[in-house]
């Protein structure tokens, strides 16, 4: 968790950039969040972000900065939160509400796709069981339908809650009367959420940076 680099160029650039698709030009605007976030600070930690004013009436204010604190999203496969992360967990975390780039195959945006659906599912995952419960299916559902623009808030909500719903009649449906609904499993995740374009409506804004427009 050093330190970046302030050189362009730099070895570490590289590294950087190939991790999480940003082009150098990128690396060093969110370095300089970075700095103005943790107060020249070589890691950031809750804290810090609890002073961000953009995020204070988000909704899933808490799930997004316990994001940049779970070594689920750090591409390590490894578990449990952290106090502080460096520079390059940031920039690693920053990449999941990235846009993909235009230029992508079809199997490389459907595994960013896929990346992108399993940083949202740990998001409300908090728990590391595996699943979700229907609330927070329904919650995410909101958050995507109202990030598209098209529909306003009271609108998504009632969609989401429809989804819900279904979602709960279909699988208690199947369950004899002895079994316990342990909830929906990232597989199932995925399938529920095939139909949503997800790629351009993961991003968050802060220090008058909206995450949209980091695409190359």
């Amino acid at each position: 968790m050093g330190a970046l680099q302030s050189l362009p160029g730099h070895p570490e650039y590289v590294d950087l950039a190939e991790k999480t698709g940003f082009s150098f030009e990128q690396i060093r605007v969110l370095h300089k969040r970075f700095k103005q976030l943790s107060h020249d600070e070589q890691t950031l930690r809750r804290d810090h972000f609890n002073k961000i004013p953009d995020l204070s009436c988000n909704p899933i204010r808490s799930q997004i900065i316990e994001a940049f604190f779970d070594k689920r999203n750090f591409h390590q496969n490894g578990e449990g939160t952290v106090q502080e992360i460096g520079f390059e967990e940031f920039l690693v975390v920053m990449s999941h509400f990235r846009p993909p780039s235009l230029h992508m195959t079809d199997d490389q945006r459907e595994s960013v796709r896929k990346e992108k659906l399993r940083f949202l599912f740990n998001m409300h995952d908090t728990d590391n069981d595996g699943t979700i419960t229907l609330e927070e299916y329904r919650h995410v559902v909101e958050e995507l339908l109202s990030h598209s623009g098209a529909l306003g808030r009271d609108t998504a909500k009632s969609i989401a809650d429809a989804a819900m719903l279904e979602v709960a009649s279909i699988s208690m449906g199947h369950m004899e009367p002895d079994e316990f609904y342990e909830g929906i499993t990232f597989e199932h995740f995925l399938k529920l959420l095939s139909t949503f374009e997800i790629e351009s409506r993961m991003n968050i804004r802060f220090l008058n940076m909206d995450t949209t427009t980091l695409c190359k």
